[in-house]
């Protein structure tokens, strides 16, 4: 496989990355000038350098490859308009550089998300083939970029894929919660009802190498999950049994919630950087189930995921202690 891989230097990229690299794939990375590309260091790939609003670079990028993974995208933007320029207009860019200039691809690859299909509603895990109805300027922007993929369809093979949220070594988010339970405290969001599905990063990179291989994946879309869903306190306690510390629930009021998001949202207008809070984000937990129905991979393709919720919570717990260690020894000339 010679593959190009966009957004190789995030969470989700490099895992993938690197499998393509253990599995002898020849493979080359899309970054940006000014992109981070220190998770990359070490690996025999190429990187190219280039942008989804250049289509010049986009030609150079795509020309001899036979795969393409596109995972590029921003979850954070000041307003709508910024999420669409990313998200949807973007991947025509890279759509039409490979409809242009990749005569030989096999296939296209692009990794969407729940938000582009929206919550589902409660007892029923939504499907495949139910209407998307996304309530977030990011949902609606994936969404359109789901669309432009497979209008490109009948000239090139692609095939659309919509993780949960994504658990294991190297997650941000959970890093970020992992350091709240360490100190005793983390906000107490949602309440004890299923609400959401999860999928292991490495368990989500099998589902993309299935389906950039797959005959029968060709124009299709899937859900990929580790066939359960989980309450947000429930994931909370997993995390803090890991850590053998005691968690304390700390009820922030809804309006609080909302207020700190509209002060971050006007914060990100005055700056022009994206808010890490939303009112958005606060509904999306406290209002909605985001519970899919993964079978259709399995079906169709064949995927079994290895990891469920707490196995994906023990390995990424491993690698921060690993890491604590390792930052450790260095500090002390180890």
């Amino acid at each position: 496989m010679k593959a190009l891989v966009t957004g190789a230097s995030g969470f989700i990229g490099r895992r993938l990355v690197l499998e393509l690299v253990r599995r002898g794939n020849e493979v080359a990375c899309l970054v940006r000038r000014t992109s981070n590309t220190a998770p990359l260091k070490g690996l025999p790939v190429e990187l190219v350098v280039g942008d989804l609003g250049d289509a010049a670079s986009l030609a150079r990028a795509v020309s001899g490859r036979g795969h393409v993974f596109h995972l590029a995208g921003v979850i954070q933007a000041v307003d709508e308009p910024a999420f669409d320029a990313a998200n949807a207009r973007g991947t025509r860019n890279l759509v039409d550089a490979c409809l242009r200039a990749a005569p030989g691809l096999e296939r296209f690859v692009f990794v969407s998300s729940i938000a582009a299909a929206g919550p589902n509603t409660p007892g029923k895990p939504m499907a495949e083939d139910d209407e998307p109805r996304p309530i977030s300027a990011y949902g609606r922007s994936k969404l359109a970029a789901e669309r432009i993929v497979l209008e490109a369809g009948g000239r090139i093979q692609v095939t659309v894929v919509r993780p949960p949220n994504v658990l294991g070594p190297g997650s941000k988010e959970l890093n970020r919660v992992i350091g709240l339970l360490r100190k005793r405290l983390v906000p107490d969001v949602g309440d004890d009802r299923p609400r959401t599905s999860l999928v292991d990063v490495d368990d989500l990179v099998e589902a993309l190498l299935l389906a950039a291989g797959h005959p029968r994946s060709a124009g299709q879309t899937y859900f990929v999950t580790d066939g359960r869903a989980y309450a947000w306190p429930e994931i909370a306690a997993a995390i803090a049994e890991e850590l053998g510390v005691r968690r304390f629930r700390v009820r922030i009021p809804f309006g609080a919630q909302m207020l700190a998001a509209r002060l971050a949202e006007a914060a990100a207008r005055l700056t022009g950087r994206p808010p890490l809070l939303t009112r958005e984000i606060v509904r999306a937990g406290r209002d909605y189930s985001w519970v899919y129905d993964g079978s259709k991979i399995g079906r169709e393709l064949g995927f079994r995921p290895k990891y469920g919720m707490r196995e994906s919570v023990r390995r990424a717990v491993d690698t921060v202690r690993m890491a604590g260690r390792a930052g450790a020894g260095r500090g002390t000339g180890a």
